[in-house]
């Protein structure tokens, strides 16, 4: 049987090759972005293996490839990745697929309670492969791509389906199947949002510890920056890191000299740029009081003395229930999630079900745990809703300095 990696850059060669793999019921995807070095991301390799069969389509020169499309597509065919959420916004993006039936063996490797859940490592795990880790950070979208690049990223595939088939059959051991499918059957509304625009400085790190003054030239000099890796097509840690925009709005630099000695701005910018980056800061200045930005009103709660002690209950139950099933605790329930339980103080399992936050099996594992924990305290209360916040108005969709759009994943740090 087949198994060499077929390099696809025609139509035709695309078409032939699905033509090819017949009627199959599985299939593993890979895509390759570039948003560490582009300032819009996009697809530049879709990386194909069915059990016998291994393909990368490069994209570019192609039109979109139906037959592609209707395969992901298709419930009776399994599509499997290793962290879908990014591949799904991009191929959502890019073809407006909207995948279904999938396996991610990231996830599956997640609720092992594999701590070492990323490719590489599963790789050297189950098949003793290492894998050479020089390309992860390589720039895709250049032409041509070397034979090192091509046989890097034919591995995010080829082993997919094996893979899969083991993390399945360890699952199924442990009583955890449902767990998997539950996950995976969430992914399935996985889509590209595009960010509201205006919005995405607020995220900067950073950002709450500036004045409204100073957020006001945040947003301007973010908007400027972003201009110039629009115009370039660069990704914008590559025009300016974030730091020093953060900097610039605390310093209000009116001149280039303080400009230039703004730790970490280039020398390069600097030169080619400082009218522009003054002017930014200049209107920022000019911003009227009322219109200064603010970050968005959130729901408020009135004070409760008991919450951190609810918290810290919560966490205890999850914590031994993570011990027990062998689980990293924040998989098994994040602490976000464990502050909605808090403020509810559900009296039972079907209160806890009914809050919405919690998948049905950590629900399943965590419900009795989490009554008898929260036995004699009393639910928050929300305070009267309060007006949101005026937005800001100028348009910034990568203002955070990273193109990615922020994983959904349900698996958060404790």
């Amino acid at each position: 049987m087949p198994t060499a990696v077929e390099y696809l850059e025609a139509d035709d060669a695309v078409a032939a090759f699905l033509g090819r793999i017949g009627k199959i019921t599985r299939l593993a995807i890979d895509t390759e972005g570039a948003s560490f070095h582009k300032f819009v991301d996009r697809v530049y390799l879709i990386q194909l293996s069915t059990n016998d069969r291994h393909a990368i389509i490069d994209p570019l020169p192609i039109s979109p490839p139906p037959a592609l499309g209707s395969i992901l597509e298709d419930p009776a065919i399994e599509v499997v990745f290793h962290d879908a959420d990014y591949d799904l916004r991009l191929l959502h993006q890019d073809y407006g697929w909207q995948v279904r039936s999938i396996f991610d063996t990231r996830i599956a490797a997640q609720l092992l309670g594999i701590t070492s859940f990323g490719l590489a490592a599963l790789l050297e795990k189950y098949y003793q492969l290492k894998l050479d880790k020089k390309h992860q950070r390589a720039d895709w979208s250049m032409r041509p791509l070397t034979k090192g690049m091509l046989d890097y990223a034919a591995q995010d595939t080829m082993h997919l389906l094996g893979l899969r088939d083991q993390l399945a059959s360890e699952l199924k051991k442990k009583g955890r199947w449902s767990w998997a499918e539950e996950e995976f059957l969430r992914l399935e509304g996985t889509r590209w949002s595009a960010e509201e625009p205006g919005m995405a400085f607020l995220r900067m790190k950073g950002a709450r510890d500036l004045s409204r003054r100073e957020l006001a030239l945040l947003r301007e000099l973010v908007t400027w920056r972003d201009t110039v890796a629009l115009k370039l097509d660069k990704a914008t840690f590559r025009v300016v890191g974030n730091e020093p925009l953060l900097d610039a709005a605390r310093l209000a630099p009116t001149d280039r000299d303080v400009l230039a000695k703004i730790k970490g701005m280039p020398r390069g910018i600097v030169d080619r740029h400082a009218d522009d980056i003054l002017a930014a800061v200049k209107r920022g200045l000019a911003v009227a009081e009322p219109d200064l930005p603010t970050f968005p009103k959130s729901k408020r709660w009135a004070r409760d003395p008991d919450f951190d002690t609810k918290v810290s209950h919560l966490k205890t139950a999850r914590d031994a229930a993570a011990k027990r099933l062998e689980i990293d605790p924040g998989v098994l329930c994040s602490r976000d999630r464990m502050e909605s339980v808090a403020r509810a103080v559900p009296r039972t399992v079907e209160e806890i079900s009914a809050l919405g936050g919690l998948r049905a099996w950590q629900v399943a594992e965590l419900g009795d745990a989490f009554v008898t924990a929260l036995k004699g305290f009393k639910p928050a209360a929300a305070e009267p809703a309060t007006p949101a916040a005026k937005p800001p108005t100028e348009k910034s969709s990568r203002a955070a300095g990273a193109s990615r759009p922020a994983s959904q994943s349900p698996y958060r740090e404790s």
